[in-house]
């Protein structure tokens, strides 16, 4: 176990009075190692109370850089940080709050290639993500790896927490949500918007079940998901039970390795050939529209999103309405779809094409392609 410097003792003192905690627990934190993926909304608190409360080994995984719509929630950034790798700013702003703390960057996406390496050195992995198939990628991982695996989820103004660990006994992800929901069913948070202090809530929740599975103090989130509606204050906890019959940490589990969480999730993988997803970028875009081409474009974004820009002329369908509203596009057409950086089109496109439609592409980059490279007067998001 390691052991406490003078300097440590008089930081942590306060933790060192509480009588179930004491110095075995600092100990114990100051001995142990967690994975947190993701440093956005919900990686700020997570990182910066552990780091606080004094963990020994903190890792970070996130390719991003900061942008100005990430200081609404992301406590972890500031104004001067706009621009820079995300994970460059973390590590300056938790070493500011602690120096006592070993800090690993990851400044990669978390995928099939990389999770076991990255993951394979830490404790306990917390989920800080905002997309599914990250959400089953760190799942599987935890439970082959034999770690626990803190969740939470944020959307507008409701978010959740829990702990899975089939290991302790506890289900795991899959076992709550054997199947993602449909793409576009339910939005991310750039797409359905988050209220600021959500995350800090739920990620300090995070951060509090990790130091409790480390300490062994009080009675962690296992086989519980903790549900949390602010805007009349109730905590709902209801109790989750282990699927015997779960592809991962079942009976007979039939998934024993990464698989492409991509196309599990629905989403066309970016690997995908060409052929597959027709593309088209900006520029050929405003070429289409100043040769007066008579195409139809189709915004897959959600009403607040066209509200801050939109392009001229483009019609409003998000992505989640658009399975039964096919038959408002026309077929005799090319149909030009964007969204705001081309995920969702991506996906727009692959719908569009199963249920029909022979001329249908994606604008690549999405309407921020637009406001950068064909016109800068327009709002970013």
């Amino acid at each position: 176990m390691s052991d406490l410097n003078p300097a440590e003792l008089s930081r942590y003192a306060r933790h060192l009075a509480i009588p179930e905690f004491g110095i075995e627990g600092q100990r114990r934190l100051k001995g142990a190692r967690v994975l947190c993926i993701g440093a956005g909304g919900l990686g700020s608190p997570i990182t910066l109370y552990l780091a606080a409360a004094g963990i020994g080994g903190l890792g970070l995984v996130d390719p991003d850089s900061v942008e100005i719509t990430n200081l609404q929630r992301q406590i972890l950034f500031g104004q001067k940080d706009l621009g820079r790798k995300k994970l460059e700013a973390a590590r300056d702003r938790l070493l500011d709050v602690n120096p006592h703390v070993d800090i690993q960057l990851h400044p990669e996406l978390f995928t099939s290639a990389n999770a076991m390496r990255i993951a394979a050195d830490y404790d306990v992995i917390i989920d800080g993500t905002d997309n599914f198939p990250t959400r089953y990628l760190s799942n599987d991982v935890a439970v082959w790896l034999r770690k626990p695996n803190v969740y939470g989820s944020i959307l507008r103004f409701d978010g959740q927490v829990g702990v899975f660990a089939p290991h302790l006994g506890a289900p795991c992800y899959r076992c709550m949500c054997p199947q993602p929901p449909p793409p576009g069913m339910v939005p991310s948070c750039a797409e359905g918007g988050v209220l600021g202090v959500l995350p800090g809530l739920i990620g300090t929740m995070q951060a509090l079940e990790a130091i409790k599975l480390i300490t062994s103090v009080g009675q962690p989130l296992l086989g519980k998901l903790l549900h949390v509606d602010t805007l009349s204050m109730r905590f709902r906890t209801l109790t989750l039970r282990r699927d015997p019959d779960c592809p991962v940490c079942g009976e007979h589990p039939t998934v024993t390795e990464p698989i492409d969480y991509q196309g599990f999730c629905g989403i066309p993988s970016a690997t995908a050939p060409a052929s597959e997803i027709p593309t088209m970028t900006v520029h050929e875009l405003k070429q289409l529209r100043e040769s007066g081409d008579n195409h139809f474009l189709l915004d897959v974004r959600e009403p607040h999103e066209q509200s801050i820009s939109r392009i001229e002329g483009a019609v409003l369908i998000p992505l989640g309405e658009l399975e039964s509203r096919t038959s408002e596009l026309p077929r005799d057409r090319r149909i030009l779809v964007h969204c705001k950086s081309g995920g969702r089109s991506a996906r727009a496109v692959s719908l569009l094409r199963e249920e029909g439609f022979e001329n249908v592409w994606n604008i690549s980059g999405g309407i921020i392609a637009w406001a950068r490279e064909i016109d800068p007067t327009m709002a970013e998001y």
